[in-house]
């Protein structure tokens, strides 16, 4: 190390010295009063300088370094009202704060987001936060309230289709949004073939997506990061809630362990549609439910030392009697510590587990086999904030997930013809470090910038083929247990900025480079639980995308009004398609019929929303297009993506008609999926064979639907609560396409028939909630 150097960093360490002798921190957790739950995203505002405060981290910490003297601190929350806290700082301070329900304190208060103009002047582009009191009011399919329905309602993010749960953010495919539950990650977000998510809204704390412009502790997918935080229970009395639907029922309880010391959190929901069936002689051995178990435990070992335990349970059974029986479940558990060096240091360890499997079972004459599928990952996680000072907060940290995939197991019980068959088992690391520093360099320019630097080990032990252009094997190697295959290393350069042009106007910019190791492999428009997940390898390179956003954002009559427009353009690389004509059933050689390119996505979404008052809402509109070009398909030219639609239009309205009566309705408009038709056919051997168009060069008929909804509270006081929730789907019956096939017409062989198949068409709900 030269000499120049060294002085350099003796100066600035010199530096920091001399300004932490006049400086001094005040620091703390920001709580809701009434159950003692940590909040989120709220902000500590110093009245007497104008744009300098800090906001609560994922666990209520805030930290601010001020010069001496005496302030004023706003803090300030969602749903909260506000409270303001006089302080003369000559020595670091710990202050935690409790925040009260806005609506308990004040007759009428106008209640914003983090902040009134957190859109304008937060550097963080394309994130969206929800409300959980929205989400509740939103008319959703047979009453069963659902996160993922709510944030497809949001701008650039479109539903997979009628019946899913999948969802495609900004052209990106359904495996390219990384669902975390409590830093847990979530493989398949679907209960009853997609009809509803996995989340319980009961046990739901916080939720946020990211559409781009990710920070630098993010990595593993392409397009966003949906990130759920779970309730953590009330830490001062004992509460039960829940609520009776017409095929579903939940049940909450929570309180304290020792009092506001520690809490937890149990909530369970369970389909009873089963039980309906046994009422039929014909279809009493038939199965159709599943449940759902979310439980969290925390306790507080002294002032600067907190642990959390949380886990999700939840499994799906579909049956026809002993015939055809599928099952799907995820289960997760995540170990946290939270650590408090001093008032500027935070850290937070965490120790993740996640798992994900099914098992198709089919028996029938002389057919009786199942085939089973599992993707498991233990993941352990160290982060760290640190706080310097009000313009900088940087946060840093290391993580690394063995990942174990079961491809594809056949076990056959004496069935002629079919042999047992095993997919090799894959075995992969994946590991990160990234470091990330928010600053605000002046009162208008604001900026999140960082670097992530990702690794993904192929492991052995098993044999790994190579193929040639036309998916034959050349060379096969055999590696040994824990023998390194094949090692990836990309960097992550992120950057987002914000710069205020006045106190209601801004522009943001930002650029993110992400990379994703796993891969969805799936034939089908929408997701499925037997989809394969499967892991860069010595043939499946990682997918890189580079995306680029500029938006312009306003507030208009003191903040009642947002306004934001955001275009953005991405690049992606080494995107995975069939072959046409694949074998995709049990292929030990599946790698061999998938083709790889390039793809891009780009669009402009506009978003109006009225926040305060008693009519509130928001209208989206999206207009895009996403694009893949794969040698090897459709004469290596451009062609439409799956989920490319190019219009997508939803409006969303809640009024509070009354103290008692709240209505709510959403209409949505999206141009029909990208599918690939017939449009000719021959006859050869007796037999017909259909000729299909350029790969996804059709549609599907555009698809829109209307919902009412309405909440009449019959009571509500500070100990009990109870309400009744009705909603019409689909009010005026559109008959949205599911699925369209194609026949021979069996009066005209020389036509073709197509079938189209609709789900849902005029259903109604009703669900009675309570709590105590």
């Amino acid at each position: 190390m030269s000499k120049k150097l060294l002085v350099f960093i003796f100066l600035v360490l010199g530096a920091l010295a001399t300004e932490a002798q006049t400086k001094h921190t005040i620091s703390g957790t920001i709580k809701d009063k009434k159950n003692g739950e940590e909040i989120i995203g709220a902000t500590i505002s110093v009245v007497q300088l104008k744009g300098v405060g800090a906001k609560s981290n994922t666990y209520g910490f805030y930290s601010i370094t001020l010069p001496d003297g005496s302030y004023e601190l706003r803090i300030s929350s969602l749903g909260f009202a506000p409270q303001v806290i006089n302080v003369t700082l000559d020595k670091n301070i710990k202050l935690d704060v409790q925040l009260e329900a806005a609506n308990s304190t004040l007759k009428e208060v106008k209640v914003s987001s983090v902040k009134k103009d957190r859109n304008v002047k937060d550097a963080q582009m394309g994130l969206e936060k929800l409300n959980m009191t929205e989400i509740n009011k939103i008319p959703v399919l047979l009453g069963e309230r659902d996160i993922i329905k709510t944030i497809t309602l949001l701008p650039g993010i479109k539903n997979s289709g009628e019946g899913s749960s999948g969802f495609n953010v900004r052209g990106g495919n359904v495996d390219q949004n990384l669902i975390l539950l409590d830093e847990a990650p979530v493989y398949n977000a679907a209960h009853l073939l997609g009809f509803f998510s996995t989340f319980n809204s009961d046990a739901i704390k916080d939720v946020q997506i990211y559409k781009g412009g990710m920070p630098a502790e993010f990595g593993g997918r392409l397009s966003s990061v949906l990130d759920i935080k779970m309730k953590e229970g009330n830490d001062k009395n004992y509460n039960v809630s829940g609520g009776l639907g017409l095929i579903a029922s939940r049940l909450n309880v929570e309180g304290p362990i020792v009092k506001e010391k520690g809490s937890f959190l149990i909530s369970g929901r369970r389909t009873y549609v089963d039980q309906f069936l046994r009422l039929s002689d014909q279809y009493k051995d038939n199965k159709l439910f599943f449940y759902d178990l979310n439980a969290k435990a925390n306790y507080k070992l002294n002032k600067n030392n907190r642990v959390f335990l949380s886990g999700y349970f939840g499994r799906d059974k579909i049956g026809v009697g002993n015939a055809f029986g599928i099952d799907w479940g995820n289960a997760t558990a995540t170990a946290r510590w939270n650590h408090v060096f001093n008032s500027k240091w935070f850290s937070n360890t965490s120790l993740i587990y996640s798992n994900y499997d099914y098992k198709i079972a089919i028996k029938g004459g002389d057919v009786d086999f199942d085939i089973t599928s599992r993707i498991k990952d233990v993941n352990l996680k160290y982060e760290i904030n640190y706080y310097p000072n009000p313009k900088n907060s940087i946060k840093f940290g290391v993580n690394s997930i063995y990942h174990t995939i079961v491809p594809g197991q056949l076990r056959s019980y004496g069935t002629a013809g079919i042999n047992p068959k095993k997919l090799q088992d894959r075995y992969s690391l994946e590991s990160a470090v990234f470091v990330m520093n928010e600053w605000k360099p002046s009162e208008k320019l604001s900026v999140i910038y960082g670097l992530r630097i990702s690794s993904f080990a192929v492991l052995g032990k098993g044999d790994f083929n190579t193929y040639n252009e036309q998916g034959a094997v050349i060379k096969t190697t055999n590696y040994k247990a824990g023998e390194v295959v094949k090692n990836y290393i990309n960097p992550e350069p992120r950057i987002s900025m914000s710069y205020v042009l006045d106190s209601n106007k801004s522009v943001k910019a930002s650029y993110a480079r992400n990379v994703q190791n796993l891969h969805l492999i799936s034939n089908s428009t929408t997701t499925s639980p037997t989809d394969l997940w499967t892991g860069s390898s010595n043939n499946i390179k990682p997918e890189i995308g580079d995306q680029i956003s500029l938006g312009y954002f306003q507030n208009l009559k003191d903040n009642a009004y947002e306004f934001s427009v955001e275009a953005y353009y991405k690049s992606m690389q080494n995107q995975i398609d069939y072959r046409n004509g694949a074998n995709t059933q049990a292929n030990e050689n599946l790698e061999g019929e998938l083709l790889s390119g390039i793809g891009r996505a780009y669009g402009i979404e506009f978003l109006v929303k009225k926040k305060t008052g008693r009519f509130t809402g928001w209208a989206g509109y999206t207009l895009s297009k996403t694009e893949r070009k794969i040698n090897g398909i459709n004469f290596n030219n451009w062609y439409n993506a799956r989920q490319d639609r190019t219009h997508d239009i939803t409006i969303v309205g809640i009024y509070d008609l009354t103290k008692k009566w709240n209505l709510s309705s959403t209409w949505t408009y999206q141009t029909g999926n990208a599918v690939t038709y017939p449009v000719g056919k021959y006859t050869s051997n007796n037999a017909v064979t259909f000729l299909y168009s350029e790969r996804n060069a059709e549609r599907f008929p555009a698809y829109h639907r209307l919902d009412f909804g309405a909440t009449y509270m019959r009571k509500k006081t500070d100990k009990r609560e109870s309400s009744w929730t009705f909603s019409v789907y689909n009010a005026y019956g559109r008959q949205n396409a599911f699925t369209i096939e194609f026949r021979e017409d069996p009066k005209d062989a020389s036509k073709t028939q197509a079938l189209q198949t609709a789900l849902f068409r005029w259903v109604p709900s009703v669900t009675y909630n309570f709590k105590f």
